[in-house]
C-alpha cells in the first residue's frame, strides 16, 4: 500500500471514532436529561398524591402544594403561607417559583386571563374553584396580599421575569365546591 492510502484510512478510522465518541457522548449528556426530567415528575406525582395540589388546566399549571414558603420547600412544590386561609375559607396564599432553575410551577402564572378558573385539592381531593378575578404587580415588601379580606379567595403570588417584583393573582371562590 501506498502512504497515500495509509494517511487516508488512517484519517477516516479517526474521523469515525471521533464521530463515535461525539454520539456516544451526545447521548449521555441527552440520557441524563432525560432521566432527570422523568425523576422530577416522578417526584412532582408522588407529592400531588400526597397533598393538595392547585390546577390551572388553561396555562397547563398543575403543582403540589405543601406547606411553607421557604427556598426547600418552594424548590420542589408550591409553598402555602402558614397562618393565611384555608381551603374555601379566608385567603388561601400560595407562592411558587417561575424560573427555570427550579420546579418551573408558576411559570405560566403571568399568562392567565380574568375569569379563568383555579381548582385546589385537598389532601382527600375535595374540589374548591376560584375564578380569577385580578392581577398585579406589587414590591417584595408588600405584605399586605396575605391579609384576610373578609371573603373567601386564594392568592397566588410568583417573582416577575426578573425576580424584582411580584406578580400576584387572585381568584373568588365559587360556590360549587365538590367531592371527586
Amino acid at each position: 500500500m501506498s502512504d497515500n492510502i495509509k494517511d487516508k484510512s488512517l484519517k477516516q478510522k479517526i474521523f469515525f471514532f471521533t464521530g463515535l465518541a461525539a454520539v456516544i457522548i451526545g447521548m449521555s449528556v441527552l440520557g441524563f436529561f432525560a432521566v432527570r426530567k422523568l425523576h422530577r415528575e416522578y417526584i412532582k406525582y408522588k407529592l400531588m398524591s400526597k397533598n393538595p395540589v392547585i390546577e390551572i388546566s388553561d396555562i397547563n399549571i398543575k403543582a403540589p402544594v405543601l406547606e411553607g414558603t421557604d427556598n426547600e420547600t418552594l424548590a420542589q412544590a408550591a409553598g402555602h403561607f402558614t397562618d393565611t386561609g384555608d381551603f374555601g375559607k379566608g385567603n388561601y396564599c400560595i407562592a411558587a417559583h417561575s424560573s427555570t432553575i427550579y420546579k418551573e410551577y408558576f411559570n405560566n402564572l403571568k399568562n392567565i386571563s380574568m375569569g379563568t378558573d383555579i381548582v385546589l385539592y385537598d389532601v382527600n381531593k375535595n374540589q374548591y374553584t376560584y375564578t380569577a378575578d385580578k392581577s398585579y404587580i406589587v414590591k417584595p415588601s408588600e405584605t399586605w396580599v396575605l391579609d384576610d379580606f373578609g371573603d373567601n379567595r386564594i392568592t397566588l403570588i410568583t417573582c416577575t421575569d426578573d425576580g424584582s417584583q411580584r406578580f400576584v393573582v387572585v381568584g373568588i371562590l365559587k360556590d360549587n365546591t365538590t367531592k371527586e
